[in-house]
């Protein structure tokens, strides 16, 4: 009931033992996706399927204790926080499936591979304008995505935003505030749902003078 769980599964070699994923588990495309909402979840509609393990994101206490009466065993991975727990969980998962060995080397090449990237990118100590959507909500480097990204130097205008602490990380700016900031790059988190591109946020009146637009930076 997670499709972060769902791909770290089928990384480790577990694919042939998952029975039924969320709705919102789309990859891998053979994944067998029922109509399950995670989000809005009822347990009952999980006991057919028979598990011997429920994997979750999260769940209520209530959640907890239905599936308690059912016999379900459930194990959850909350979304990792940093890269240290995105290892943790891989190993957790290989060890509940049998497939230790696959998950500790997964996360060894990941450690490896991301190592790599790290040494062939130039520091730049670049600022970014990371976009949720387009009512401006942002990301600080305090993030899951926001570590990453400061492996390789570039750091968030969010830092700075009014907010930033007590939105968890998740500020929302304005207008104003990214034209002051004025980010080497624009990130955008989804191009899909809200159409965006560079050329849509360049077309955004007065966005043309940002550095990251009149440089091609925007990704």
């Amino acid at each position: 009931l997670s499709p972060t769980a769902t791909e770290m599964l089928y990384a480790i070699g577990a694919g042939a033992q998952v029975r039924a994923v969320d709705k919102d588990s789309d990859y891998p495309r053979t994944a067998p996706r029922t109509a399950i909402n995670s989000l809005n979840l009822n347990v009952e509609a999980i006991a057919p399927y028979h598990p011997d393990l429920v994997v979750v994101s999260d769940m209520t206490a209530a959640q907890s204790a239905q599936f308690h009466e059912l016999g379900i065993t459930v194990l959850k991975e909350p979304a990792a926080a940093n890269l240290a727990q995105v290892y943790q969980q891989l190993v957790q998962l290989g060890t509940v499936t049998g497939h230790q060995g696959a998950a500790t080397r997964k996360v060894a090449g990941m450690r490896a591979r991301i190592a790599r990237i790290v040494k062939a990118t130039p520091i730049s100590h670049a600022t970014y304008y990371y976009e949720l959507d387009q009512t401006y909500y942002s990301e600080t480097s305090s993030t899951f995505i926001g570590q990453v990204l400061r492996l390789l130097g570039l750091h968030s205008i969010a830092d700075s935003a009014s907010g930033a602490a007590s939105s968890g990380g998740y500020p929302q700016l304005s207008a104003e505030f990214i034209f002051k900031a004025n980010p080497d790059y624009v990130l955008l988190a989804d191009t899909i749902c809200c159409k965006q591109s560079a050329a849509t946020v360049a077309a955004r009146p007065g966005w043309s003078a940002l550095s990251a637009v009149r440089h091609g930076r925007v990704v």
